[in-house]
């Protein structure tokens, strides 16, 4: 399992009880050792502080990797899947909004089913109003321009195989989604519905402003809607500016139009260049991103990482892991 950790302190007793009875269920139904990798993702709080010290009396196998920086929840994933060792893999969110015996059906799907990838689909919801609004907004814009066959509550965790980790690894994209990346794989997908639990502590960090650079990075990452839509409206604009140019010739033939009207050419300049300049921005974005992956930067850089076996104690430290 792994577990991107930010501004998580306050969840840190019922991860612990929560995947001690989960290793446990695994273990008895499956014949599986768990092994949990919790990733901080630089967290401000002492979420890392206290895992430390509550891991080496856990009854699973776990890894414990501090980030150099907060590099974000995708980079976070990407280390702990490269860190993680097994043959199944599975990603949940720390805050436990999404029940961890959830991984236990993951497991059953990819184990018995022979399935590459497992999702957890929300069937529901229980949180605030408004927040549920900003994520059902979200994903059905997300569901409509970025990846069609996402379900209409969107995807937050998953389980899949060693060949579709392996894969994920090989596609080191900066500025991407996690999620658009494991619907662009393929292979064998199922579904597994579930329903969100309420927040227990604290408010989440998902805010508006990184759904919507999520958003966006989503979209330059695996469509070129934007593009097309300028180069429409680019069109549109031309045969609208001939037809306009050909009008005011005639009117100006026969007399209707004295002088050239200011107002007229003041918002034609202006519409049109605002027009381009919003175009210019949405090529940058994508030569930006482009210019990103050519400097094959790691997407994350690991400070420090500690194993721990079961209740035994650390086996190992280390600094300085790349990712």
């Amino acid at each position: 399992m792994i577990v991107p950790v930010y501004r998580n302190a306050e969840f840190v007793p019922q991860l612990i009880a929560e995947f001690s009875g989960i290793s446990a269920i695994a273990a008895e139904r499956y014949g599986m050792p768990v092994e949990v990798v919790f990733v901080v993702d630089a967290s401000p709080d002492d979420s890392y502080e206290l895992l430390e010290r509550a891991l080496p009396q856990a009854p699973f196998r776990s890894q414990l990797l501090l980030h150099a920086r907060n590099f974000g929840a995708f980079a976070a994933i990407r280390t702990g899947l490269r860190a993680a060792r097994g043959d199944y893999f599975a990603v949940i969110n720390a805050d436990l909004q999404e029940p961890p015996e959830l991984l236990l059906q993951f497991l059953d799907r990819l184990v018995r089913d022979d399935m590459d990838i497992a999702v957890g689909v929300r069937e529901g919801r229980d949180d605030p109003g408004m927040s549920r609004l900003a994520a059902n907004l979200f994903w059905a814009f997300y569901r409509r321009f970025v990846v069609k066959e996402i379900p209409s509550g969107g995807v937050d965790v998953f389980g899949c195989n060693r060949r579709i980790r392996d894969e994920l690894l090989r596609l080191e994209e900066a500025n991407s989604s996690l999620v658009g990346l494991v619907y662009w794989l393929g292979f064998r997908r199922c579904e597994v519905p579930f329903q969100r639990r309420a927040r227990a502590h604290g408010k989440s960090t998902w805010t508006l402003a990184k759904k919507v650079t999520y958003f966006m990075d989503s979209v330059f990452a695996f469509t070129d809607l934007p593009i097309r839509v300028f180069t429409v409206l680019g069109a549109l604009g031309v045969v609208l500016a001939a037809c306009l140019g050909v009008f005011v010739f005639v009117m100006r033939l026969t007399g209707q139009i004295a002088a050239a009207g200011y107002t007229t050419t003041i918002l034609v300049i202006t519409f049109f260049g605002a027009l381009n300049t919003l175009g210019l921005g949405l090529l940058g974005s994508y030569a930006w991103r482009s210019y990103e992956n050519t400097k094959k930067r790691p997407l994350a850089l690991v400070r420090s990482a500690c194993f721990f076996d079961g209740a035994s104690g650390p086996v190992s430290l280390y600094t300085g892991r790349r990712s």
